[in-house]
C-alpha cells in the first residue's frame, strides 16, 4: 500500500471511530441520565466493601474528590457545577466562569498555556493516540498548571513481554468493538509519555479495586424494569454496549483491565 492509500485508510478509521463514539455517547447518554445522573464515570468506593445501588451517586462525586486529592488540588467545588461527562475539562484561573466547548480533544482549539487545570476523566480510553493526546493537554496547559488524566488501561506488561497474550487482546478487540476504543494502552505508557514530554511529578496509582462494584451495578440497574424498559428504546449500538458489561467485569476480575489515575505537572 502506498503512503497516500495508507494515510487515506487511517483518516477513514478515525472518522469512523469518531462517528461510532459520538453515535453511542448521543444515543446512550440520556438513558444513563434517567438512571445514574448527571455523571457519567466510575464511582470510587471503599476496598472490599460492598455497596447498595443508593451508594453509587454519591461514589461519583466521591471519585471527582479523590482525584483532586490524589493531584494535591483544591476542588473549590467546581464540580458541582460541572458534572464530568467523558470529556475533557480545562480550567482558567477564573473557577467562578464555567463554560464548555466541543471540541476533538487531539486538535485543541485553544491557545498555548491557556489553562491552570487540565483533567480528562475516562476519555483517554477513547483516544486513537495517546501521545498527541497527552501532548495536547501538555501544550494548553499554563507553566506550572496540574494535569489529571483519569482512564481505562490494560495491565502493565512486565519486563520479559512484548506485548499482551492472545486471549487478552481478544477480550479486548470486544470491548473496543462495543465502546468504539482504539488499541489500549497501560499505565506505564501514559508515564512514559508524560516523561518524554519533559512534564514534573508524574504520579499514578491504580484505583481499580476502588472501582470494583461499579459495573456489577450497572448491570444491576440494566436488569430492572426501569432499566430494561429504558434500553429496549435506545438504539442497537447501546444494545450491543450493554451485551459487553460483563466482558469490563471479566478484564477486571483477571487483572487485565486496570482503572488508572496519571497526575503530572507542567514545568514553570
Amino acid at each position: 500500500m502506498s503512503g497516500a492509500m495508507a494515510a487515506a485508510a487511517e483518516t477513514a478509521a478515525s472518522d469512523g471511530l469518531k462517528k461510532g463514539i459520538a453515535e453511542f455517547y448521543d444515543e446512550s447518554s440520556g438513558l444513563w441520565e434517567n438512571i445514574w445522573g448527571d455523571h457519567m464515570h466510575h464511582g470510587y468506593y471503599d476496598k472490599g466493601v460492598s455497596a447498595d445501588i443508593s451508594d453509587h451517586r454519591s461514589a461519583q462525586i466521591r471519585m471527582v474528590e479523590e482525584a483532586l486529592r490524589f493531584a494535591g488540588v483544591n476542588s473549590g467545588g467546581f464540580y458541582d457545577s460541572a458534572p464530568c461527562y467523558r470529556t475533557v475539562v480545562i480550567l482558567g484561573k477564573d473557577r467562578t466562569a464555567v463554560s464548555f466547548q466541543v471540541a476533538d480533544a487531539l486538535n485543541q482549539p485553544f491557545a498555548d498555556g491557556e489553562f491552570d487545570l487540565i483533567w480528562s476523566m475516562e476519555s483517554g480510553e477513547h483516544m486513537p493516540d495517546k501521545t498527541k493526546f497527552v501532548s495536547e493537554l501538555a501544550r494548553v496547559a499554563a507553566p506550572g498548571a496540574t494535569i489529571i488524566i483519569v482512564t481505562w488501561c490494560h495491565r502493565d506488561l512486565s519486563p520479559d513481554e512484548v506485548s499482551l497474550k492472545p486471549e487478552e487482546k481478544n477480550l479486548l478487540n470486544k470491548i473496543c468493538s462495543a465502546y468504539y476504543l482504539p488499541d489500549w494502552c497501560s499505565a506505564a505508557d501514559y508515564v512514559k509519555i508524560a516523561q518524554s514530554l519533559n512534564l514534573q511529578d508524574v504520579m499514578t496509582a491504580d484505583w481499580s479495586e476502588n472501582v470494583a462494584p461499579f459495573w456489577p451495578a450497572v448491570i444491576k440497574s440494566a436488569l430492572t424494569w426501569r432499566g430494561f424498559t429504558s434500553l429496549m428504546q435506545c438504539g442497537w449500538k447501546t444494545i450491543r454496549g450493554a451485551f459487553a458489561m460483563p466482558r469490563m467485569i471479566e478484564g477486571y476480575n483477571k487483572n487485565l483491565i486496570k482503572f488508572a489515575i496519571i497526575t503530572c505537572r507542567k514545568p514553570e
